[in-house]
């Protein structure tokens, strides 16, 4: 394949050596006539280990070139991928001013270029912006069944890009529909099996992704300043923590919906904070979690709110699928607050026996919620009669059970992603999706 490569920083070069190991020919353009030198020199423009093997071996090959015309670069190429930068403005937003000067020219070159052509943008851009470029620059050639546009997020290090490139962990792809339906060797150029989203969720997976390494850099740090503060080797905690795979370092709670409850997680957070408090440690990143929490509930209610409807049903009102602990659940929040202005509630959890209820758990259904017995049914035939909104917290039945109770006048809210609950709502939405 003959592949134009729109950007010769660190992105671009790794990108370019990559796929001419992979066979396919290569013309960088860069507006640097230095980087383009190199190119043409079969030497690395930047500084990568084994970058400078590969450029040169494909410079024999005859498989890389570099020019300084967008023009040249397309019309040589079958495909175009924009690696160009997007620095921060002073004020800290995303500076896509090279991205649109390249989709220009590239959109200027198509042309004057016959036969069919893709575009992957795979500089690291904000949700809505590879739809913003298609709209200014690229829409024509779209329609006209000229050009196929795709998202694909890099995840390269620096020092080991070139083996995360031959093995990575994670290969994104972003179509207009979140399909692919055109192209399907392009959808698969920067790695097998790719997962495809729409180009919203593709661009905000390269986010998230960063966004979480640094929250786990800062979060063990703050660790790392207690245990420092108590004397502990938080090097040990932090491997002793890791060695979970079961729930620590796994996908278990890696899941939008509920705001987090139950016995632990919320005593456990509160304590930990205002033990560093005590010692005077700075924990930002810990001390945000438990505010994070409260705003999260607060979301779920502004949806709750914004439909209008009174009479409302709850599926499950424990902190938990499967359990009876009341205590810090956050559809007893939802349920008070709903009491408390005028909302009609009615309540099933099948696993909720009021008179079995003792200590802690039984406490707190006395000071939120001492009518509970009267709102509880006995059904989720009974509690779904008459409601005008759904909130769908636990499968508490099967979706087969479900099915005929729903009718298409009720709004669903769903917060746990009960994915098969959405075909039987008109007016599905979910909490956080």
């Amino acid at each position: 394949m003959k592949i134009s490569i729109f950007g010769l920083g660190y992105v671009g070069a790794v990108t370019a050596g990559c796929l001419t190991e992979l066979g396919h020919s290569v013309i960088g353009a860069d507006v640097l006539d230095k980087k383009v030198q190199a190119f043409n020199d079969g030497v690395s423009p930047i500084v990568e280990p084994g970058l400078d093997a590969l450029l040169k071996q494909a410079n024999k090959d005859g498989k890389l070139s570099g020019t300084t015309s967008p023009k040249e670069a397309v019309h040589a190429s079958d495909v175009s991928i924009v690696c160009v930068g997007t620095p921060s403005q002073q004020n800290g937003r995303l500076d896509l001013s090279y991205v649109r000067t390249v989709t220009q020219q590239i959109s200027e070159a198509l042309e004057s270029k016959d036969g069919e052509h893709a575009l992957i943008f795979r500089s690291t851009m904000l949700p809505g912006s590879t739809r913003d470029m298609v709209d200014a620059y690229l829409q024509k050639h779209i329609d006209s069944g000229k050009l196929t546009v795709f998202y694909a997020p890099e995840f390269l290090r620096e020092g080991t890009a070139i083996d995360d490139f031959r093995k990575p962990s994670l290969v994104v792809i972003g179509t207009e529909n979140g399909e692919i339906t055109a192209r399907e060797d392009i959808a698969s150029l920067l790695g097998d099996s790719p997962q495809v989203l729409p180009w919203e969720g593709a661009e905000l997976i390269k986010y998230s992704c960063n966004y979480f390494h640094a929250v786990k850099v800062a979060f063990a740090n703050e660790i790392g300043r207690v245990g420092k503060n108590l004397g502990v080797d938080s090097r040990r905690v932090m491997e002793v923590l890791c060695e979970d795979t079961r729930l620590n370092i796994s996908s278990y709670y890696m899941r939008p919906g509920n705001p987090f409850g139950g016995s632990c997680l919320p005593k456990d957070v509160s304590a930990l904070a205002s033990l560093a408090r005590q010692e005077g440690i700075s924990m930002p990143i810990l001390d945000s979690v438990v505010p994070s929490n409260v705003s999260h509930l607060d979301a779920l209610l502004n949806t709750i709110k914004h439909g209008g409807e009174k009479k409302v049903a709850i599926l499950g009102l424990a902190f938990k699928q499967d359990t009876d602990d009341l205590r810090g659940s956050p559809m007893v929040n939802v349920a008070e607050y709903l009491l408390g202005h005028g909302y009609e509630l009615k309540i099933y959890d099948q696993h909720l026996n009021l008179a079995e209820l003792m200590g802690s758990n039984e406490r707190v259904i006395s000071r939120t919620m001492p009518h509970l017995s009267d709102l509880l049914c006995s059904s989720v035939e009974e509690t779904l009669d008459g409601s005008e909104l759904v909130i769908a917290a636990q499968k508490c039945i099967s979706i087969e059970e479900l099915k005929p109770l729903v009718n298409l006048n009720q709004r669903v809210i769903d917060v746990n992603g009960w994915k098969e609950i959405e075909a039987l709502a008109w007016n599905y939405e979910g909490s956080c999706w």
